[in-house]
């Protein structure tokens, strides 16, 4: 008996130890993030959830998937998302769903995002607070598939703002809903609070919104003085700032305060382009909005009327940045944009101007500086996580490649493949 255990264990640490099996997708090319090259054949070895190489030769023993004329990517990053909503409304969510409802629909949506070939996603906020985090965890625990996940837990806004949820009658509350903060003070105790609860950044709402009443988008809402206490909150826990800023003013005061990106950014001028420059801040674009909005029959006219309004400034705005040569990340504000349309963002852009691997970049490398997770995700390099896509043809070419996703894996692990997702468990 002594012995069998004696084996037993030996059996169980060689096990162990042994080194887990090489696998090598192949294509017929391969943009790999590095640089704006294109690598053609395509080929990375991966062992376990990481890269092991890049190009090179098939190693002996080892397992191909052979995607043929496709493109091998490194896997998207999406910089805003709203995974756990299920609409585009607060008065709806909050009241007519609950919570558990909210994270039921964001493991199904965490799962429409990963088919679609973003691996990692920044979560900017939910209407039910942390439902999100709940959500993170799920997914780094293995219990559901979706995106690596970076969660805000709960957004920060003033008393009128674009995340003010009561947008109801006054004699109407929710109580669970906190997240009203003005001046500094209440606006320290929301960042801590938020950071207590588990979230990997702070969102702030600097100015009015499209899609909520009371002040509108380009309205500046918190003041440079508000944001910058949001700023050295979150800095003294080793966490950004991500602020959801439309008006010009409010721009340069979130820029001047030290927020790391400036999201949607929809009015700027020369000199809010020369602050994000200065101050190191990034541009984080929300663009296909626009015409998701205008074809949602959820949305009042009221609000497709704000969102046309800004159109065009918007799209200005981009270019501004762009001809300025400034670092632009990748973004799409789903649930606006339904959840595993996302990559509808790329041909927009591309339309007004953007070069197609600039595009993928925004996406790949760039999303993942923005992130801070550049030694993780974002490019198709030897040791970081093996999160790689495939889509059919040359997206240099056609963007719109982009959305058709025929490959998805995220940690060496197939979750979409017609011939190897059966396999996916077997290794």
């Amino acid at each position: 008996m002594k012995r069998f255990i004696i084996a037993v264990i030996a059996c169980t640490c060689l096990a162990q130890t042994a080194a887990p099996p090489i696998l090598v997708v192949r294509a017929a090319r391969m943009i790999t993030a590095t640089s704006d090259a294109i690598a053609t054949p395509g080929l990375v070895t991966i062992r376990g959830d990481r890269i092991a190489a890049v190009g090179g030769t098939v190693p002996a023993g080892a397992r191909v998937i052979d995607l043929g004329d496709a493109t091998i990517l490194p896997g998207l990053v999406d910089l805003h998302t709203h995974l756990t909503s299920t609409g585009v409304h607060w008065e709806d969510e909050l009241l007519k769903t609950t919570p558990g409802e909210a994270a039921l629909h964001g493991a199904h949506n965490a799962l429409v995002t990963l088919m679609a070939g973003f691996t990692s996603c920044r979560d900017m906020g939910p209407t039910w607070p942390y439902t999100d985090i709940d959500l993170r965890k799920a997914i780094d625990a293995g219990v559901v598939p979706g995106p690596r996940l970076m969660a805000a837990g709960n957004y920060v806004s003033p008393t009128g703002g674009a995340g003010d949820a009561r947008q109801f009658s006054i004699f109407v509350d929710v109580p669970i809903v906190r997240n009203l903060a003005d001046g500094p003070d209440e606006i320290r105790k929301a960042v801590r609070t938020n950071l207590k609860q588990g979230a990997d950044f702070i969102k702030i709402l600097g100015t009015g919104a499209v899609l909520s009443k009371g002040a509108p988008p380009g309205s500046q809402q918190y003041t440079e003085q508000e944001m910058h206490v949001a700023v050295e909150e979150a800095a003294r826990w080793g966490r950004h700032v991500a602020a959801h800023l439309h008006g010009n003013e409010g721009i340069k005061a979130g820029i001047r305060a030290g927020v790391r990106t400036v999201d949607h950014g929809s009015m700027m001028d020369d000199e809010a382009v020369e602050l994000l420059r200065t101050h190191h801040a990034y541009f984080v674009p929300t663009l296909y909005t626009s015409e998701s909005i205008s074809g949602d029959p959820t949305v009042p006219d009221s609000e497709k009327a704000r969102s046309k309004e800004i159109a065009q400034i918007k799209d200005k705005s981009f270019q501004l940045v762009l001809k300025a040569g400034l670092p632009i990340g990748f973004a799409t504000d789903a649930a606006v944009v339904p959840h595993g349309q996302n990559a509808r963002e790329f041909g927009y852009r591309v339309r007004l101007g953007q070069s197609p691997m600039a595009a993928i970049l925004s996406a790949t490398k760039t999303a993942a500086e923005i992130m801070g997770w550049s030694d993780r995700i974002g490019t198709l390099e030897a040791g970081k996580f093996a999160d790689l896509i495939a889509v059919p043809g040359d997206p240099l070419r056609d963007i719109t490649a982009l959305e058709r996703v025929v490959f998805v894996m995220k940690g060496g692990m197939v979750y979409k493949s017609a011939e190897y997702a059966d396999r996916r468990n077997q290794r």
